[in-house]
Protein backbone atom coordinates (compact mmCIF):
# COMPACT_ATOMS: atom_id res chain seq x y z
CA UNK A 1 0.00 0.00 0.00
CA UNK A 2 0.78 3.62 -0.43
CA UNK A 3 0.16 6.71 1.81
CA UNK A 4 0.76 10.26 1.34
CA UNK A 5 0.55 12.21 3.94
CA UNK A 6 0.11 16.27 3.68
CA UNK A 7 1.71 18.22 6.37
CA UNK A 8 1.24 22.04 6.62
CA UNK A 9 4.72 23.21 6.71
CA UNK A 10 7.27 23.49 4.00
CA UNK A 11 9.61 26.21 5.49
CA UNK A 12 11.02 24.78 8.50
CA UNK A 13 13.80 22.11 7.33
CA UNK A 14 14.10 21.33 10.83
CA UNK A 15 10.51 20.55 11.41
CA UNK A 16 10.05 18.89 8.21
CA UNK A 17 13.37 16.55 8.74
CA UNK A 18 11.64 15.35 12.28
CA UNK A 19 8.21 14.49 10.30
CA UNK A 20 10.71 12.26 7.52
CA UNK A 21 12.93 11.04 10.47
CA UNK A 22 9.26 9.41 12.19
CA UNK A 23 8.04 8.24 9.19
CA UNK A 24 11.54 6.17 9.03
CA UNK A 25 11.67 4.69 12.17
CA UNK A 26 9.72 2.46 11.05
CA UNK A 27 11.35 -0.85 9.37
CA UNK A 28 9.51 -2.43 6.31
CA UNK A 29 8.86 1.01 5.72
CA UNK A 30 9.95 2.81 2.20
CA UNK A 31 10.23 6.83 1.62
CA UNK A 32 9.72 6.85 -2.01
CA UNK A 33 9.34 11.19 -2.27
CA UNK A 34 9.15 14.16 -0.19
CA UNK A 35 8.42 17.34 -1.50
CA UNK A 36 8.40 20.86 -0.15
CA UNK A 37 7.15 23.82 -1.13
CA UNK A 38 7.82 27.43 0.59
CA UNK A 39 4.81 29.14 -0.89
CA UNK A 40 2.07 26.92 -0.32
CA UNK A 41 4.27 26.18 3.39
CA UNK A 42 3.11 22.46 2.81
CA UNK A 43 5.39 19.43 2.51
CA UNK A 44 3.83 15.77 0.70
CA UNK A 45 5.52 12.26 1.92
CA UNK A 46 5.26 9.38 -0.27
CA UNK A 47 5.63 6.03 1.51
CA UNK A 48 4.94 2.72 0.70
CA UNK A 49 4.57 -0.59 2.78
CA UNK A 50 2.63 -3.53 4.10
CA UNK A 51 -0.59 -2.20 6.05
CA UNK A 52 0.78 -2.53 9.24
CA UNK A 53 4.18 -0.82 9.49
CA UNK A 54 2.95 1.43 7.22
CA UNK A 55 -0.33 2.91 9.04
CA UNK A 56 2.49 3.01 12.05
CA UNK A 57 5.09 5.00 10.47
CA UNK A 58 1.89 7.48 9.39
CA UNK A 59 0.93 7.90 12.69
CA UNK A 60 4.56 8.60 14.06
CA UNK A 61 4.46 11.37 11.77
CA UNK A 62 0.81 12.88 12.04
CA UNK A 63 2.11 12.35 16.05
CA UNK A 64 5.52 14.73 15.65
CA UNK A 65 3.37 17.38 12.98
CA UNK A 66 0.94 17.42 15.81
CA UNK A 67 3.68 18.50 18.61
CA UNK A 68 5.69 20.68 16.14
CA UNK A 69 3.33 22.44 13.76
CA UNK A 70 0.88 25.14 15.52
CA UNK A 71 -1.59 26.36 13.08
CA UNK A 72 -2.77 29.51 15.03
CA UNK A 73 0.41 30.81 13.24
CA UNK A 74 0.33 29.25 10.08
CA UNK A 75 0.23 30.92 6.59
CA UNK A 76 0.70 29.75 3.17
CA UNK A 77 -1.03 28.97 -0.29
CA UNK A 78 -2.48 26.11 0.34
CA UNK A 79 -6.23 24.93 1.56
CA UNK A 80 -5.49 23.12 5.09
CA UNK A 81 -7.60 22.16 7.89
CA UNK A 82 -4.77 20.43 9.98
CA UNK A 83 -0.84 19.87 11.11
CA UNK A 84 -1.59 16.49 8.84
CA UNK A 85 -3.96 17.99 6.07
CA UNK A 86 -5.15 15.00 4.07
CA UNK A 87 -3.35 11.36 4.93
CA UNK A 88 -4.82 8.74 1.66
CA UNK A 89 -4.17 5.72 1.34
CA UNK A 90 -3.39 4.00 -2.30
CA UNK A 91 -4.02 -0.09 -3.10
CA UNK A 92 -0.88 -1.06 -4.49
CA UNK A 93 0.31 -4.67 -5.87
CA UNK A 94 -1.92 -7.43 -3.86
CA UNK A 95 -4.00 -4.89 -2.18
CA UNK A 96 -7.19 -3.71 -2.41
CA UNK A 97 -9.93 -0.28 -2.20
CA UNK A 98 -11.46 -2.63 0.78
CA UNK A 99 -7.82 -2.62 2.49
CA UNK A 100 -7.34 0.89 2.04
CA UNK A 101 -10.16 1.57 3.78
CA UNK A 102 -9.66 -0.38 6.07
CA UNK A 103 -6.38 1.27 7.22
CA UNK A 104 -8.00 4.55 6.66
CA UNK A 105 -10.75 3.69 9.23
CA UNK A 106 -7.67 2.27 11.90
CA UNK A 107 -5.39 5.09 11.66
CA UNK A 108 -8.81 7.34 12.49
CA UNK A 109 -10.22 5.85 15.59
CA UNK A 110 -5.76 5.91 16.58
CA UNK A 111 -5.57 9.85 15.99
CA UNK A 112 -9.11 10.65 17.41
CA UNK A 113 -8.16 8.38 20.58
CA UNK A 114 -4.22 8.70 21.19
CA UNK A 115 -3.89 12.66 19.30
CA UNK A 116 -7.22 13.76 20.38
CA UNK A 117 -7.75 15.58 16.61
CA UNK A 118 -11.28 15.33 15.23
CA UNK A 119 -10.95 13.08 11.86
CA UNK A 120 -13.42 13.20 8.60
CA UNK A 121 -13.06 9.95 6.25
CA UNK A 122 -13.11 11.05 2.46
CA UNK A 123 -13.44 9.41 -1.02
CA UNK A 124 -13.71 5.73 -0.63
CA UNK A 125 -13.72 5.88 2.97
CA UNK A 126 -16.05 8.17 3.32
CA UNK A 127 -18.94 7.64 5.75
CA UNK A 128 -21.38 10.74 4.44
CA UNK A 129 -21.66 11.13 0.35
CA UNK A 130 -21.12 14.64 0.56
CA UNK A 131 -17.72 13.88 2.23
CA UNK A 132 -16.74 11.57 -0.73
CA UNK A 133 -14.78 15.16 -2.45
CA UNK A 134 -12.16 16.58 -0.19
CA UNK A 135 -13.04 20.05 -0.62
CA UNK A 136 -16.24 19.54 0.78
CA UNK A 137 -14.57 19.21 4.07
CA UNK A 138 -11.78 21.75 4.39
CA UNK A 139 -13.46 24.64 3.00
CA UNK A 140 -12.45 27.55 3.70
CA UNK A 141 -9.92 25.89 6.03
CA UNK A 142 -8.57 25.84 10.15
CA UNK A 143 -10.39 29.23 10.72
CA UNK A 144 -13.73 28.64 9.36
CA UNK A 145 -13.79 24.74 10.66
CA UNK A 146 -12.85 26.06 14.77
CA UNK A 147 -15.80 28.35 14.53
CA UNK A 148 -18.34 25.93 13.26
CA UNK A 149 -17.48 22.33 13.77
CA UNK A 150 -19.11 22.25 17.35
CA UNK A 151 -22.82 23.98 16.33
CA UNK A 152 -23.35 23.14 12.14
CA UNK A 153 -24.15 19.45 12.01
CA UNK A 154 -22.47 19.40 8.62
CA UNK A 155 -19.43 20.03 9.47
CA UNK A 156 -18.88 17.48 12.67
CA UNK A 157 -16.91 15.23 12.19
CA UNK A 158 -17.03 10.94 11.73
CA UNK A 159 -14.71 10.83 14.51
CA UNK A 160 -13.05 12.43 17.79
CA UNK A 161 -13.86 15.15 19.66
CA UNK A 162 -16.41 18.27 18.08
CA UNK A 163 -13.66 21.17 18.37
CA UNK A 164 -10.67 21.52 16.76
CA UNK A 165 -7.36 20.59 18.31
CA UNK A 166 -5.96 24.14 19.44
CA UNK A 167 -2.85 23.96 17.36
CA UNK A 168 -3.53 21.16 15.23
CA UNK A 169 -6.52 21.45 14.02
CA UNK A 170 -8.29 18.67 12.22
CA UNK A 171 -7.34 15.97 9.81
CA UNK A 172 -9.37 14.56 6.16
CA UNK A 173 -8.34 10.58 6.19
CA UNK A 174 -9.50 7.91 3.05
CA UNK A 175 -8.67 5.66 0.47
CA UNK A 176 -8.34 6.75 -3.07
CA UNK A 177 -6.79 5.42 -6.20
CA UNK A 178 -3.56 6.81 -7.72
CA UNK A 179 -3.37 10.74 -8.04
CA UNK A 180 -1.14 13.14 -9.80
CA UNK A 181 -0.80 16.55 -7.97
CA UNK A 182 0.38 18.40 -10.83
CA UNK A 183 0.95 22.18 -11.10
CA UNK A 184 1.43 24.52 -14.36
CA UNK A 185 3.11 28.08 -14.30
CA UNK A 186 1.90 31.08 -15.95
CA UNK A 187 4.07 33.75 -17.15
CA UNK A 188 2.15 36.84 -15.34
CA UNK A 189 1.70 37.71 -11.58
CA UNK A 190 -1.80 38.50 -12.02
CA UNK A 191 -4.10 36.07 -9.83
CA UNK A 192 -7.10 36.68 -11.56
CA UNK A 193 -6.33 34.82 -14.89
CA UNK A 194 -5.15 31.83 -12.55
CA UNK A 195 -8.39 31.55 -10.97
CA UNK A 196 -10.42 31.98 -14.10
CA UNK A 197 -8.50 29.56 -15.64
CA UNK A 198 -9.05 27.27 -12.75
CA UNK A 199 -12.30 27.59 -13.29
CA UNK A 200 -12.38 26.73 -16.81
CA UNK A 201 -10.92 23.34 -16.09
CA UNK A 202 -12.27 22.15 -12.90
CA UNK A 203 -14.57 19.79 -13.14
CA UNK A 204 -16.84 21.28 -10.28
CA UNK A 205 -17.36 24.36 -12.44
CA UNK A 206 -18.11 22.29 -15.92
CA UNK A 207 -13.95 21.43 -16.67
CA UNK A 208 -12.63 17.95 -17.32
CA UNK A 209 -14.30 15.37 -15.20
CA UNK A 210 -11.72 14.15 -13.22
CA UNK A 211 -9.93 17.52 -12.62
CA UNK A 212 -9.41 19.26 -9.50
CA UNK A 213 -7.97 23.07 -9.46
CA UNK A 214 -7.26 26.50 -7.99
CA UNK A 215 -5.07 29.15 -9.04
CA UNK A 216 -2.82 30.14 -7.06
CA UNK A 217 -0.39 32.89 -6.05
CA UNK A 218 3.67 32.43 -6.28
CA UNK A 219 5.23 35.34 -5.19
CA UNK A 220 8.52 33.75 -4.98
CA UNK A 221 8.62 33.27 -8.62
CA UNK A 222 6.77 36.26 -9.27
CA UNK A 223 4.08 34.38 -11.13
CA UNK A 224 0.71 32.38 -10.63
CA UNK A 225 0.15 28.48 -10.76
CA UNK A 226 -2.83 26.56 -11.75
CA UNK A 227 -2.73 24.08 -9.32
CA UNK A 228 -4.37 21.10 -9.85
CA UNK A 229 -5.16 17.18 -8.53
CA UNK A 230 -6.28 14.88 -11.30
CA UNK A 231 -8.31 11.96 -9.94
CA UNK A 232 -8.41 9.66 -12.84
CA UNK A 233 -5.56 10.30 -15.74
CA UNK A 234 -6.22 7.74 -17.87
CA UNK A 235 -9.95 9.31 -18.52
CA UNK A 236 -8.46 13.11 -17.90
CA UNK A 237 -4.86 13.06 -19.13
CA UNK A 238 -2.01 15.12 -18.03
CA UNK A 239 -1.74 16.04 -21.84
CA UNK A 240 -5.51 17.23 -22.32
CA UNK A 241 -4.97 19.09 -18.91
CA UNK A 242 -2.04 20.62 -20.42
CA UNK A 243 -3.21 21.22 -23.63
CA UNK A 244 -6.58 22.98 -22.11
CA UNK A 245 -4.29 25.39 -19.42
CA UNK A 246 -2.07 26.66 -22.53
CA UNK A 247 -5.16 27.44 -24.30
CA UNK A 248 -6.82 29.31 -21.97
CA UNK A 249 -3.63 31.38 -20.57
CA UNK A 250 -3.45 31.98 -24.15
CA UNK A 251 -6.84 33.64 -24.23
CA UNK A 252 -6.02 35.89 -21.52
CA UNK A 253 -2.35 36.34 -24.11
CA UNK A 254 -0.40 34.54 -21.21
CA UNK A 255 1.87 31.96 -22.18
CA UNK A 256 2.93 28.52 -20.00
CA UNK A 257 6.66 28.91 -18.91
CA UNK A 258 6.13 25.42 -16.81
CA UNK A 259 5.07 22.43 -14.98
CA UNK A 260 5.93 20.44 -12.18
CA UNK A 261 4.46 17.06 -10.70
CA UNK A 262 4.48 17.12 -6.80
CA UNK A 263 5.61 13.87 -5.68
CA UNK A 264 5.07 10.43 -8.16
CA UNK A 265 3.22 9.92 -11.16
CA UNK A 266 2.59 6.42 -12.88
CA UNK A 267 4.58 5.67 -15.32
CA UNK A 268 1.78 5.35 -17.95
CA UNK A 269 0.76 8.73 -17.34
CA UNK A 270 4.06 9.91 -18.86
CA UNK A 271 4.15 7.51 -21.65
CA UNK A 272 0.83 8.32 -22.99
CA UNK A 273 1.65 12.02 -23.10
CA UNK A 274 4.97 11.01 -25.24
CA UNK A 275 2.82 8.94 -27.33
CA UNK A 276 0.49 11.99 -27.78
CA UNK A 277 2.67 14.87 -28.16
CA UNK A 278 5.34 12.83 -30.48
CA UNK A 279 2.81 10.74 -32.36
CA UNK A 280 4.21 7.44 -31.57
CA UNK A 281 2.48 4.73 -33.93
CA UNK A 282 2.05 0.96 -32.60
CA UNK A 283 4.51 2.53 -28.93
CA UNK A 284 4.70 -0.10 -26.09
CA UNK A 285 5.96 0.25 -22.91
CA UNK A 286 7.96 -2.73 -23.65
CA UNK A 287 9.65 -0.80 -25.72
CA UNK A 288 11.56 1.50 -23.08
CA UNK A 289 14.80 0.22 -22.43
CA UNK A 290 14.35 0.61 -18.31
CA UNK A 291 11.11 -1.39 -18.30
CA UNK A 292 12.52 -4.19 -20.49
CA UNK A 293 15.65 -3.91 -18.15
CA UNK A 294 13.52 -4.45 -14.84
CA UNK A 295 11.22 -6.99 -16.44
CA UNK A 296 14.47 -9.55 -17.21
CA UNK A 297 15.69 -9.10 -13.85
Amino acid sequence: MESVPNFSEGRRRDVIDRIVEAARSVADVRLLDLHSDEDHNRSVLTLAGEEGPLSEAVFRSMATATELIDLRGHSGEHPRVGATDVVPFIPLMGATMKDAVGAAEALGRRVAEELQIPVYFYEEAARRPEHQNLEAIRRKGFEELREVIGTDPDREPDLGPRAVHPSAGAVVIGARGPLIAYNIYLGTADLAVAKAIARRVRHSSGGLRYVKALGIDIPARGQVQVSMNLTNYRRSAVHTVFDMVRSEAAAYGVAVTDSEIVGLVPMEALIDAARFYLRLHDFEPKQILESRLMSSE
